[in-house]
């Protein structure tokens, strides 16, 4: 992914807004603070979040175009066509996202850049594994002599099948990514409850306890030990929302990727969820706390 003048504006927005917060709401409105920071981040990776989106769309329509056009090549060479030809004649239709791949590749051969070099440059740029597994495939097949029809025929025949196989993962576990989910919202609602109603329950008690102990003695001192021991229970509590934090960004993490591997075998495709998890956890939790 290459940085751009959108990442680079987005970056510096995003750190202002984080230097914002700490100038001017830390540690005076411990409300807006926590929030504001999340809000700075999530500026800051926007652009490469939103670039990751448009880079998995684009890839989806790729795959599903290079069908189309490896059934137009099958199509041609059935007709007698020969290889090179084909390819050049089926570049000419609109494939979407595909086209200028497609459309590079025919110039290059009309330039007379061999067509083995052009189809090995063509699965670089469009960067996709069923491309890359495809183009290897003829290659070997147009350098050995064999029956290209039959080989276009078996290409074909893989390509309907991965991507058979794709929507039938993405059917499958559809009810796994909302599971994932749920678990995790809920995992933030413990841990908003934690915060918010237990912990300050068990520091209250603790300093109660300890006075009702030593209520009607004459040290008084030990009066004034139960006020410190309940303060002292109340820093640990204010302290605990800081653990509780991050183990909201790590459990959003974490399965915000393997929601992603379930959904299309491969982790890097985790990110946009992870992002979304980790936000959204992040903002909630710290919002609820900031209102109690």
């Amino acid at each position: 992914m290459k940085i751009g003048i959108k990442h680079i504006i987005g970056i510096f927005v995003g750190l202002v807004t984080i230097l914002v917060s700490f100038l001017f709401l830390y540690p005076t409105d411990h409300f807006f603070f926590k929030p504001g920071i999340a809000l700075g981040i999530a500026i800051a990776v926007l652009p490469f979040w939103i670039e990751f989106l448009r880079e998995n769309a684009r890839q989806k329509e790729i795959e599903q175009k290079f069908l189309e056009f490896v059934r137009a090549i099958t199509g041609n060479v059935k007709s007698g066509t020969p290889l090179p030809k084909a390819v050049k004649e089926a570049a000419q239709s609109n494939y979407g996202a595909l086209t200028p791949h497609v459309r590079k590749m025919a110039y290059q051969m009309d330039w007379g850049i061999p067509f083995k070099e052009a189809l090995q440059h063509f699965s670089k740029t469009t960067n996709n594994k069923i491309i890359r597994r495809a183009v290897a495939i003829i290659i070997e097949a147009e350098k050995s002599g064999g029956n290209i029809q039959d080989v276009m025929d078996g290409v074909t025949t893989s390509v309907v099948q991965i991507k058979k196989i794709k929507d039938e993962r993405r059917a499958a576990t559809f009810t796994q990514i909302i599971q994932g989910y749920i678990v995790f919202f809920i995992f933030i609602a413990i841990m908003i409850i934690l915060q918010i109603f237990l912990l300050p329950q068990l520091a209250d008690i603790s300093g109660d306890v300890f006075k009702g102990v030593t209520y009607g003695t004459d040290v008084s001192g030990m009066i004034e030990s139960g006020d410190a021991m309940q303060e002292e229970a109340r820093a640990i509590a204010i302290n605990f929302e800081n653990l509780f934090i991050f183990l909201i960004l790590i459990q959003g993490l974490f399965a915000g990727l393997m929601i992603g591997d379930f959904a299309e075998g491969s982790i890097k495709f985790g990110v946009q969820h992870a992002f979304i998890l980790m936000l959204v956890g992040y903002m909630a939790f710290t919002i609820a706390t900031g209102l109690a």
